[in-house]
């Protein structure tokens, strides 16, 4: 569904077992509050919203460095040491001097100071080396002198580098006869944090810190070691993509490589440079990453295929811009993996910690890099991938060291540290659409200032507009899943299961797992099926645990069994008559909305499901009647069915747009997929209730196992053997769902994965779904509205 057909979406109307509508058709989906008009006033909005976004896909927009263009502008001419490589890079100096003598960006953060001294101190230089723009020196340098005491300043974030090239700068403006206004104590300072940095790099000797020394080359000048940087050169010709470095390198070595790379800036940006270039491939991919996470990927399906399809081509060409850089491989790994191309991990394994720490990111623990590598670390989908297993665990223990830290505001300038937290508390496989995009909304930076040895924004990465729509977006599915929950609830009521005293009411719970996962307004059908379902298997689970007689049991068995009998004189309890009437209505209202879809009946199906799901609770309930035990095999084959996701995930599955085959419903990846599923939430939950269990006498698969190991088996033991189970089959079961030869449609293999990850949520630490923790998290998905202006209001 679009935006444009969103002032005209009804809620699904509930029918109840005596066939009343539970709604009035006319029920509206939008919010009380919000009148048709202002809904056709937000689609217009967001319309334009989307076609702005959709245009940043086709040019990535890198802000200028007023630093690096001065090292460009500072580049001879190799016909005359008196004139400029590149005048139109002293031009553009001359002409862009902000109105408080300072060069850099416009409206100056008080954080970024540092940033803001040392790239008037290079245009300084630049300037006085071609003895032009006296007056912008002379502006220049009373800048300096108003704002000096920042760069000894420890709670100034710094650009990189600074401490070395900020002094050496200094000494360069000496030797051009420059009047700095630096007095001798500062300078003092100034040079003792240079030359302790020195010392302390040169003691380390480790190849991280060559790396960084090779980065900063414009600070060391004639006493580098420029055969050593040299061999950091790409093969684009330029130095760690860097035009400050690359300019200081062909100033020393006149190298056919460094001014092809400097050409091809002029050629592209024309007389200002960004601080780094290129990086199309990755601000292209953190738009994909943040749209996704956002959870507004669904409105750039192609344009994220396009990007995608071109990355996968530059992935197989073993493309430098891609895979030498560790964020961009992480992430472009992490997104091609998920979205189904066949891709290796061994390319990161260039990544690996000893590697990652001696290069120039390790050196400057770049928290950003090494939070991709860890989430692509959790995308282990075959056995023997211990590059990712290694990586997982190096990564996992940095970022906790990171985070431990006492990091000051400066480090918090890039953000990354705000969703550090968050990836090592929640991994992956236990994160829910609509819960991680309401997290991402919050931590998403619009400014998105980052820092190398210059400070600069892409408005690829950071836009306001990824914002908007994404809050706009988040608002509009809540109020559509606020009145399905309201339906919901009406539905419990007229269908009496609220007399169940028995029963727990999970229909919140329901819905949510539904909604966090299944947001889109267009699968309205898939959410209501799967939470009316989910509150269907809720009773039918308490009741064949402690609400039920063995007689009553047995009866709604044959009940589902005969299923068109007559429920008010076949039924042996008003409760048996109650619960039937509910599955049967639910049944065969979805069996029809399914058809005109499936085009095809599919209820006998869902019959079919239902029938497996009470024959399994059944068995279970009469080896507790019988006080016998099976063996583990026998109980895991029968739990995985009585678990009870099969009603609400199966169904659903004929409502996410794709045809679902007889063939296909009926094939050995299609069961495969759902017992993997299903298996994992036995094993989980089996763990988080197994001393409540116990206690009760009941048997579950971690009491068997530890009946059948002789007694020499522990709880630990037990405990760490099933974790490695779900471990594994977690991973075969992501890898079925992003296979691409596969009978079952993409589309409804997602909600197996979905549904696997809700029952990694709900039984995290505990059982729950039985208990209230979670109606917090529930109220962020259904009921608590994103107000866009509070999020402004935090940034700035």
């Amino acid at each position: 569904m679009s935006f444009s057909q969103l002032n005209t979406f009804r809620c699904r109307t509930f029918s109840s077992s005596s066939g009343k509508d539970l709604l009035p058709q006319a029920a509206s989906s939008i919010p009380r509050a919000i009148g048709t008009a202002e809904v056709n006033t937000a689609v217009l909005s967001l319309e334009g919203t989307k076609q702005r976004i959709k245009k940043l896909f086709n040019k990535v927009d890198l802000s200028v460095s007023s630093y690096d263009t001065a090292w460009v502008a500072m580049v001879p001419s190799p016909n005359s040491g008196k004139e400029p490589f590149f005048p139109e890079c002293v031009n553009w100096l001359l002409d862009n001097q902000l109105h408080d003598g300072s060069w850099g960006p416009p409206d100056l953060h008080p954080l970024l100071t540092k940033n803001a001294l040392l790239s008037t101190l290079a245009c300084i230089l630049a300037l006085k080396r071609w003895n032009i723009g006296e007056k912008q020196i002379d502006n220049g340098l009373h800048f300096i002198a108003l704002n000096l005491a920042s760069a000894t300043d420890g709670e100034q974030p710094s650009p990189v580098g600074f401490d070395i090239i900020f002094p050496s700068m200094i000494e360069s403006a000496f030797n051009l006869d420059v009047n700095l206004p630096v007095g001798g104590s500062t300078l003092d300072a100034l040079l003792l944090r240079r030359d302790v940095e020195l010392q302390r790099g040169n003691g380390s000797n480790s190849e991280g810190w060559r790396a960084y020394l090779a980065y900063i080359s414009e600070g060391i000048g004639k006493s580098q070691d420029w055969e050593m940087v040299m061999k950091y050169q790409k093969k684009n010709g330029s130095l760690f993509n860097s035009p400050s470095t690359t300019a200081a390198a062909f100033t020393h070595l006149n190298n056919a490589g460094c001014l092809s790379y400097l050409r091809s800036l002029i050629e592209k940006f024309g007389s200002a440079v960004p601080t780094i270039y290129p990086l199309d491939k990755y601000a292209r991919l953190s738009m994909v990453s943040s749209l996704e996470s956002m959870g507004v990927d669904r409105h750039f399906r192609e344009e994220i295929r396009s990007v995608l399809d071109e990355t996968y081509r530059c992935w197989l060409q073993g493309d430098e811009d891609i895979l030498s850089d560790a964020g961009t491989c992480a992430m472009a790994f992490r997104l091609l993996r998920l979205h189904g191309y066949d891709v290796s991990a061994d390319p990161l394994s260039q990544f690996s910690e000893d590697r990652f720490f001696n290069s120039l990111g390790g050196y400057l623990k770049d928290t950003g890099a090494a939070l991709e590598l860890f989430r692509a670390s959790e995308v282990i989908i075959h056995p023997d991938e211990s590059v990712l297993e290694k990586q997982h665990y190096w990564t996992t223990h940095f970022l906790k060291q990171e985070l431990s830290n006492n990091l000051t505001q400066a480090y918090r300038l890039n953000k990354h540290i705000d969703q550090v937290d968050d990836a090592l508390r929640l991994p992956s496989y236990a994160t829910l659409g609509r819960l991680s995009s309401r997290k991402a909304i919050k931590y998403y930076n619009t400014d998105s200032t980052k820092m190398l040895k210059s400070s600069y924004r892409c408005t690829n990465v950071g836009n306001e507009d990824f914002l908007k729509l994404a809050v706009e977006d988040f608002n509009m599915c809540q109020s559509i899943h606020r009145e399905e929950l309201e339906c919901l609830s009406r539905w419990v009521v007229e269908s009496r299961l609220d007399k169940l005293n028995f029963a727990r009411q999970k229909q919140a719970y329901c819905y949510f797992s539904a909604a966090a996962t299944l947001f889109p307004p267009e699968l309205s059908d898939a959410r209501i099926s799967w939470a009316k379902n989910g509150v269907l298997t809720t009773v039918v689970d308490d009741f064949f645990d402690v609400g039920g007689s063995e007689v009553e049991l047995v009866n709604l068995v044959q009940l589902i069994e005969k299923w068109d009998v007559n429920e008010r004189t076949d039924s042996c309890s008003e409760q048996v008559e109650i619960i039937f009437s509910a599955i049967k209505s639910t049944v065969n209202e979805i069996g029809a909305n399914a058809y005109p879809r499936q085009e095809r009946s599919v209820t006998n199906h869902f019959i079919e499901i239902w029938l497996d799901l009470v024959k399994s609770m059944l068995k279970e309930a009469q080896w507790l009647i019988n006080n016998s035990a099976p063996i583990l095999d026998e109980y895991m084959e029968n739990a995985y069915v009585s678990f009870a996701l099969g009603p609400i995930v199966l169904p659903a599955l004929y409502f996410v747009g794709p045809k679902l085959s007889e063939e296909a419903v009926r094939s050995s990846e299609f069961h495969q997929l759902y017992k993997l599923m299903s298996t994992c939430g036995r094993l989980l939950n089996d763990m988080q209730s197994f001393k409540r269990e116990s206690a009760e006498g009941k048997l579950n698969s971690v009491t068997l196992a530890m009946l059948y190991g002789d007694g020499s088996v522990t709880e630990e033991e037990t405990f760490t053997e099933m974790k490695s189970i779900i471990t594994s089959k977690r991973r075969e079961l992501q890898r079925l769902v992003l296979q691409k030869d596969s009978l079952v449609p993409r589309a409804c293999k997602d909600l197996f994965w979905n549904m696997c990850k809700i029952v990694h949520l709900f039984y995290a630490k505990h059982d729950g779904f039985t208990g209230h923790g979670l109606m917090k998290t529930v109220n962020g998905v259904t009921e608590e509205p994103i107000i866009l202006s509070e999020l402004q209001a935090e940034s700035k």
